[in-house]
């Protein structure tokens, strides 16, 4: 008798935890356009130093030993098939949907192509070895961390950040003390433009040096070479159709129930940036999503009713801005919350930015 069929569509994070949690147990078929995963938590470190591009890619192809990788962009999912770019349909047992969030250039890639997105890469950082001055729209947690990678990389830089909230991190449940750490590491080195929107986006691409003018809607002007947009996370799910195609929420998020299936869906599970679990987006999560899908997956699979639930953590960012910079929110044994800064920061994520894990995870 053939192995129960589990299609996971999305091999970012959460995607590939379980995948290879449920490869013993199932006929696994991985879906993923990229010809690489896109170690996203480096990416920004990579945009600026062509060192680290070797710890933002990694192939597939060790990924699995029993299952399969497609590389091929789901069109339609339903909860019991894909049909796939080439028109081919993938019938599924279980679905897992992880295909997580869109999001600008250098933080993530629409690339499928990893010398594509290389390509894309050099081609920035060699911009802005001629620019004189940058312009990062959007203050949170990937705003701040570009421009603690530029900074570090490119120290001729003037740097402006412009966001229309009052405050850098204002989306997270942070306390005030890890802001004043960002404050005080960054006032003096960059131009905070706060609590007035754009009032129009540069007519240039993102990461491509071309001089331009804006005005902030309180009228400021900045003149700049080079810009990158760092807000507006979108949630990829336009994929699905049928029977999923009531599954989401107003921002285009997967309703799921505590054990992470999608509600009224016993057989489809979501993990990462596509749930509607009320938490920050990262990628620590997704894998602790993928632990609890990829166990009731195992206990369906065993004839038992899947029994694990997910609750989100109280919120915690390790927040590097550059390789010796940054601060960090964490829980600490006491249940209180810490803030930390650049030396533990550092050390925590800085330095490596989690890539000897990921690399030992791709063999």
């Amino acid at each position: 008798m053939a192995a129960p069929r589990v299609v996971v569509v999305g091999g970012g994070y959460g995607g590939t935890r379980v995948a290879t949690l449920l490869d013993d147990v199932a006929d696994v078929v991985l879906v993923e356009p990229k010809d690489a995963f896109v170690h996203a938590s480096a990416a920004l470190r990579a945009a600026v130093d062509p060192v680290w591009e070797s710890r933002v890619f990694f192939g597939y192809d060790r990924l699995l030993e029993r299952g399969r990788v497609v590389h091929q962009r789901v069109e339609r999912a339903t909860s019991s098939a894909v049909r796939l770019a080439d028109g081919t349909t993938v019938e599924a047992d279980h679905l897992v949907l992880a295909t997580g969030t869109s999001y600008p250039f250098p933080a993530k890639f629409i690339e499928s192509e990893t010398t594509v997105a290389r390509a894309r890469l050099a081609r920035m950082r060699a911009g802005l070895e001629r620019t004189e001055r940058v312009l990062v729209v959007g203050a949170g947690a990937v705003g701040l961390e570009l421009v603690g990678e530029l900074l570090d990389a490119f120290p001729h830089l003037a740097i402006t950040v412009v966001d229309q909230a009052d405050d850098a991190l204002t989306t997270g449940d942070y306390v005030p003390e890890l802001r004043a750490e960002v404050h005080a590491q960054l006032d003096g080195k960059v131009d905070f433009l706060l609590g007035s929107r754009l009032g129009y986006l540069p007519p240039v691409d993102v990461g491509v040096h071309e001089p331009f003018v804006v005005e902030t809607e309180a009228g400021e002007r900045v003149e700049a070479q080079m810009w990158f947009r760092c807000y507006g996370n979108l949630p990829a799910s336009d994929y699905l159709a049928g029977d999923l195609a009531g599954t989401r929420n107003g921002l285009g998020e997967v309703r799921v129930d505590p054990t992470l299936a999608l509600t009224g869906h016993p057989t489809v599970w979501a993990v990462g940036d596509i749930t509607d679990v009320p938490e920050s987006k990262r990628a620590s999560a997704a894998r602790a999503h993928a632990e609890v899908v990829a166990a009731n997956i195992r206990a369906t699979l065993d004839g038992r009713e899947p029994t694990a639930t997910y609750a989100p953590a109280p919120e915690r960012i390790v927040l590097p801005l550059g390789r010796t910079g940054g601060a960090s929110q964490l829980v600490g044994d006491d249940g209180l919350r810490h803030v930390l800064g650049p030396d533990e920061t550092s050390r925590m994520k800085g330095q490596d930015l989690y890539s000897s894990a990921v690399a030992e995870l791709f063999g």
